[in-house]
């Protein structure tokens, strides 16, 4: 094993890993905020958003991250006519995939506060929108973090799907390393190796904000 190769390769993979953090935390953002209304919409008592939400959640959790990714680089330019950068096709795709995981995630974490918080509020004049705003989210924000951690993780892994259209994350960058170098073994560890970094610094930052707020909950 060329082990000199795999310390001048770091500084290039890593700095694809950098781009791959970019685009998981940018889509997981978006996921979140597109997830969390698409969540509520879930719970709603009108049946049209309702379903609305429902039948955006089952094709996203249906269909494959990477036949998204095709459909937005690809399918969605010869409805337009106009071509799709890399980068924000990426985006699009990871963050409207990541949103119907995170509406479901939203929707369990708001259908498990206590029925009687939504009475409360109600009872003290608010509105539903007032007391699901002021009330229920705040309550159900802490009880979902710890998927919403799987979440970015699983994200984080799925990105390397994006190299399929040349964007040059940590996955893509390691294709180019060994194309040049024909040191798959040696290259596809360091990949390994960087994922595996990632993906536990992110497990014991999601297990520190856990204990956090339950610290909070008890005081």
């Amino acid at each position: 094993m060329n082990f000199e190769l795999m310390v001048q390769a770091m500084p290039l993979l890593l700095t694809g890993a950098v781009v791959t953090v970019k685009i998981t935390a940018l889509s997981v953002f978006l996921g979140i905020l597109i997830g969390l209304f698409v969540g509520i919409a879930r719970i709603s008592t009108y049946k049209i958003v309702h379903l609305a939400a429902a039948v955006y959640v089952d094709f996203l959790r249906g269909t494959p991250l990477l036949v998204q990714i095709f459909l937005v680089y690809f399918a969605l330019p010869v409805l337009t006519g106009q071509r799709i950068d890399p980068f924000v096709a990426a985006i699009a795709a990871c963050s409207i995939n990541s949103s119907a995981y995170v509406a479901e995630i939203f929707r369990a974490g708001i259908q498990s506060i206590d029925a009687g918080q939504m009475e409360a509020g109600r009872s003290l004049g608010m509105t539903w929108t007032q007391t699901m705003r002021y009330i229920i989210v705040p309550q159900a924000a802490r009880r979902v973090i710890p998927p919403l951690g799987n979440e970015f993780i699983a994200l984080l892994k799925d990105s390397s799907l994006v190299s399929v259209i040349g964007f040059e994350e940590l996955t893509r960058r390691g294709q180019l390393i060994i194309a040049r170098t024909y040191a798959s073994l040696e290259i596809w560890i360091c990949v390994a190796i960087i994922y595996l970094v990632m993906t536990v610094s992110i497990s014991r930052l999601v297990a520190w904000l856990e204990r956090r707020y339950k610290i909070d909950d008890q005081r």
